[in-house]
């Protein structure tokens, strides 16, 4: 564990190799017309894992988040430094296709967002912007997906039923599932389960900690028990800065930072 040179009172960092991340983010800032909502952030995110990112409202994790999916660039007052790279690549460089960038790098939000079709048209919509494909292909994508996404079994008899039909976990599920199909390599979910009841809450997190060996996947959460459970590294974000990053365990139960305790332990908010 390094101290971030940038960082007052020493974010404690995970440095992994480059055959071992996938994302790195470089000293990347964003502000919104000249205010700053995130700071001089630098961290690697590992392949195949699970990386949460905690800390209160406003503390910039889904502007994180956006970010490394490039949402903001529909904000004309949103400026930013710094590097954000897959595989190498920056993703803000001026040659990076937008539309292939969002397919490398899935996202799902908050509240399920089921396109008003059925159930198959859901998974298929990527698949049909992508290229053409034989529909026994597409078929045989489509059942990947859902399978992957623990949702066949329960819709694989009303694939032309109205997805809006379905429970708000389903719908969850099957937006993953949609997300899926176009075979992303870093899925970003934020705060997918808050707006589910505890089943289908602990249904979306068993499929998290399944999908992670196909892909990696940033999780913003603000529930400390999820982020626990969950993931395999945390990042703990405080007013736009990267206060410390880690292994989960290290990080909940021996944290190196007295502000990350206090956060975890309910002393700060």
């Amino acid at each position: 564990m390094l101290a971030s040179p940038h960082v007052s009172n020493a974010a404690y960092l995970t440095h992994f190799s480059a055959e071992q991340s996938c994302l790195n983010i470089e000293r990347f800032s964003l502000a919104y017309a000249g205010k700053i909502a995130l700071r001089e952030l630098t961290l690697s995110v590992p392949r195949h894992r699970v990386t949460a990112f905690i800390g209160p409202s406003g503390c910039g994790k889904s502007t994180l988040l956006r970010a490394i999916n490039r949402l903001h660039d529909l904000n004309e007052n949103a400026t930013h430094s710094g590097r954000i790279t897959i595989e190498g690549e920056d993703i803000y460089a001026d040659n990076m296709q937008v539309s292939e960038l969002r397919r490398r790098i899935g996202m799902v939000f908050q509240t399920p967002n089921p396109f008003p079709m059925s159930i198959y048209e859901n998974v298929a919509f990527g698949l049909r912007l992508q290229k053409r494909m034989s529909k026994r292909k597409r078929d045989d994508i489509i059942e990947w997906a859902l399978t992957s996404a623990a949702l066949w079994d329960e819709v694989k008899d009303r694939l032309h039923k109205s997805a809006w039909q379905l429970s708000g976990g389903q719908q969850q599920r099957l937006v993953i599932a949609r997300t899926l199909a176009v075979q992303p390599d870093i899925l970003l979910l934020d705060e997918p389960a808050s707006a589910l009841d505890p089943i289908s809450t602990l249904k979306v997190e068993e499929l998290i900690r399944n999908l992670k060996s196909q892909l990696t996947l940033i999780l913003v959460t603000h529930n400390m028990q999820q982020a626990a459970r969950v993931s395999d590294y945390t990042a703990f974000l405080h007013g736009g800065e990267l206060i410390e990053y880690g292994p989960t365990d290290q990080v909940f139960t021996n944290p190196h930072l007295q502000r990350t305790e206090d956060y975890i332990t309910g002393r700060m908010t």
